[in-house]
């Protein structure tokens, strides 16, 4: 029997807000030396010529890196492309995108670093380039066929009521508090790397694949990640470069990458379109959904697709469902994982159509939504492990007073005449699992070392663990060291997707069992009051210690295998007898204002299912953020790309504009807490990703509500509703 968990501080607030140095770039090392890259001008191209002369000549420099001293580097599965070919910098001439790193300067300080950087003059022969979808010379790939369940094109021809629509959103970037570095040395034949990472393991293996040294020389410790988002899930353009400098130069050398520098270094989300065609009865029922999403991608790599579909199928009981997608080829760097990659814009173009179709019915939104409910999979049969979204519509509703609405849009005015608008979305989220080795040492002293496979991001995935630890042993809280995102400790897995809160609350689960087991063998169970650290020493046992090599529901000892080469070895949402997700519903008040037009958003409600809540402060942490990033990409985050030069004009936190304080009101969250056994032996499935689905969705429903202006394409902006 799962018994409540307490609403414990986290376990790593102190540290952060005395501002200790606990993340990579805070690594104090004798002789750091400090690196900065020249990015390239041009989006397309060869370099014919460097002249590094000034730059060398800047006092402090130590070395001027060119692609003439990177040539042998290897390009491997493992570099910006994850488990695809993949991208390695200053290997060759070639320019393939704007602000691709062409030169890398080394050294004693920071400023001689980033002033010679701007030195480094560089000549090219550029070529003709395309930089976004829209321009000629996109090269749309063939349509592939991802989700298909009954027949779709049938039943919507067969349909009373139909909606067609695109929806488009554009380009986003990452922006996490601690940008994008890396820190490395060399000694004795090791290599250490301290980053900013989720993906420790991975990045060993690409480090010493591309750099040709064995991995067991070479460790990757990330204890901390200042966010990630998915940006931090593969090895970065700038890791590789820093390694082998301070391989050949024998000193540490740290490169912390410009801001500006990672609009266009670093991974982003893509540009998408989205082209929906429902089918539903007089009663609401939907019959068909036909779905085709476009999405940009780099000309040499291939970002994961077969995304979009595997949620927007399951939202609703829709027994006919065809989804297809493509990717279309510009000169770009390469798109990547941002939270709730393929969900979030599944979510706006779905959710969006549903409300589309409401209107067509003269259905409310939410009774639509609870009509479609589904009792199965619709796409496998299978039964959900949980399936509470009803739930949280009807809590949801209840919650924010949805009854009070009126149906027509621009009914609803505000004293001082702005329209209000109340919108509704629903977000669902994969449930998976993945192997996790977890090692514990209790010590007599007091000192307790939990070393687990996973990263900590900010999501609390310490807190979980220790929360589950503390559930089953009595030790003490104030000495609980948990280890994760280090190599050196134990293998490491990609930590993402929602998965580090399952895959960590039911290994330590497993390993606090199996550690329970033992102490008892050794002396009998513990008194009422005892603690671990007092049976140890009762027992002259200076340290006990045991591991567990625990697999995701399903797997096989494959998946560990995978993980020790650095690979992904994920599970879910679909496993053998059932299938898992996590459900949010999101409702949006907006108030736009009579002249200017400008969108507030005074309140949000929203209610999710995450499976057994471990820790509540964190769990509704990461949903109120998933919210914010909601409000953002609805209202505010766009990528300016200027066509003729393939540069992101506003790369920098003053013009890619973010929600502030001042746009945020109130923000309802509540957990159903309802424990998933079924998944795993915590009941713990995931809520930071499905927190931001739908969220973007629920707020351009609510201005369409309020304006009766159908915008269907993210930002939405104030000549959208002039």
């Amino acid at each position: 029997m799962l018994t409540p968990t307490k609403d414990r501080l986290r376990i790593d607030a102190r540290e952060k807000v005395l501002g200790r140095p606990i993340f990579a770039v805070d690594v104090p090392l004798p002789g750091l030396l400090h690196a900065m890259t020249t990015p390239a001008r041009i989006a397309r191209g060869r370099i014919t010529a460097i002249d590094a002369a000034a730059a060398a000549a800047v006092p402090g420099v130590v070395r001027v890196f060119t692609h003439d001293d990177f040539a042998d580097i290897r390009v491997t599965p493992a570099t910006l492309g994850g488990n695809r070919p993949g991208f390695q910098p200053m290997t060759g001439p070639d320019v393939v995108f704007r602000g691709q790193p062409v030169a890398l300067v080394v050294a004693e300080t920071l400023e001689a670093a980033a002033e010679a950087a701007r030195l480094v003059d560089v000549t090219y022969d550029a070529a003709s380039f395309t930089a976004t979808m829209d321009d000629p010379g996109a090269e749309p790939q063939p349509f592939e066929t991802t989700i298909e369940a009954g027949d779709a094109a049938a039943a919507f021809a067969a349909s009373e009521v139909t909606v067609e629509a695109e929806y488009r959103l554009a380009q986003n970037h990452h922006n996490p508090i601690e940008i994008i570095s890396t820190t490395a040395h060399f000694e004795d034949g090791r290599l250490v790397v301290h980053e900013g990472t989720q993906n420790s393991n991975s990045m060993r293996a690409g480090t010493a694949g591309a750099l040709g040294l064995d991995p067991g020389a070479v460790d990757v410790a990330s204890p901390w990640c200042g966010g990630g988002f998915g940006q931090k899930n593969v090895l970065q353009l700038q890791s590789v470069l820093v390694s082998r400098a301070a391989m050949m130069l024998g000193r540490p050398i740290k490169l912390v990458m410009p801001r500006a520098q990672l609009f266009h270094t670093a991974s982003h989300r893509p540009a998408s379109r989205h082209h929906i065609r429902l089918g539903a009865g007089l009663d609401g029922r939907i019959a068909a959904v036909l779905y085709d999403t476009e999405q940009e991608n780099a000309r040499y790599d291939q970002f994961f697709r077969y995304g979009y579909h595997e949620a927007t199928s399951r939202h609703y009981g829709v027994p006919n469902y065809r989804g297809r997608e493509r990717l279309v080829r510009i000169d770009t760097s390469p798109p990547g994982h941002m939270r709730a990659p393929h969900e979030h814009p599944g979510s706006f173009a779905l959710e969006c159509a549903v409300d589309e179709l409401a209107g067509a019915l003269g259905m409310d939104p939410v009774a639509l939504r609870l009509a479609n409910d589904a009792a199965r999979d619709p796409v496998t049969g299978k039964p959900f492990s949980s399936r509470t979204l009803g739930q949280c519509l009807s809590r949801g509703a209840e919650l924010f007073g949805w009854r009070d609405r009126r149906a027509e849009p621009g009914s609803m005015v505000a004293g001082d005449g702005s329209l209000i608008g109340w919108g509704v979305a629903a977000g669902i989220y994969k449930g998976s699992m993945f192997p996790c080795i977890a090692r514990l040492r209790v010590q007599a002293n007091g000192v307790t070392r939990l070393s687990l496979s996973g990263h900590e991001m900010g999501q609390g995935f310490r807190s979980v663990a220790g929360a589950e630890l503390m559930e089953l042993l009595p030790i003490d809280a104030e000495r609980l060291e948990i280890r994760c995102g280090d190599t050196a400790a134990v293998q490491q897995h990609h930590t993402a997707g929602s998965w580090g809160a399952a895959g960590t609350a039911s290994a330590t689960r497993a390993v606090a069992e199996k550690f329970v087991a033992a102490l008892t063998e050794l002396g009998g169970a513990l008194r009422p009051g005892e603690t671990v650290h007092e049976r140890l020493m009762a027992l002259k046992r200076p340290m006990l210690e045991v591991e567990v090599e625990h697999l995701g529901t399903s797997q096989g000892p494959e998946a560990l295998e995978t993980m020790r080469r650095g690979g992904v070895a994920v599970v879910g949402p679909e496993y053998p007898d059932f299938v898992s997700f996590s459900w949010i519903a999101h409702f949006v008040e907006v108030r736009v204002e009579p002249s200017t037009r400008r969108v507030r958003v005074p309140r949000v409600v929203s209610v999710a299912d995450c499976g057994r809540v471990m820790n509540r402060r964190t769990a509704t942490s990461q949903v109120e953020g998933g919210v914010v990033w909601g409000i953002g990409a609805a209202l505010r985050e766009a990528a300016e790309i200027d066509p003729a030069t393939g540069f992101v004009l506003n790369a920098d936190l003053a013009d890619y504009v973010v929600p502030v304080n001042a746009d945020i009101c109130d923000i309802t969250v509540e957990l159903l807490d309802v424990p998933d056994p079924m998944l795993n032996a915590s009941g713990v499935r995931g809520v930071g990703e499905v927190a931001m689905v739908g969220a973007a969705a629920a707020v351009a429903n609510a201005v369409h509500h309020a304006t009766g202006r159908r915008v269907r394409h993210l930002p939405i902006r104030i000549e959208d509703l002039l």
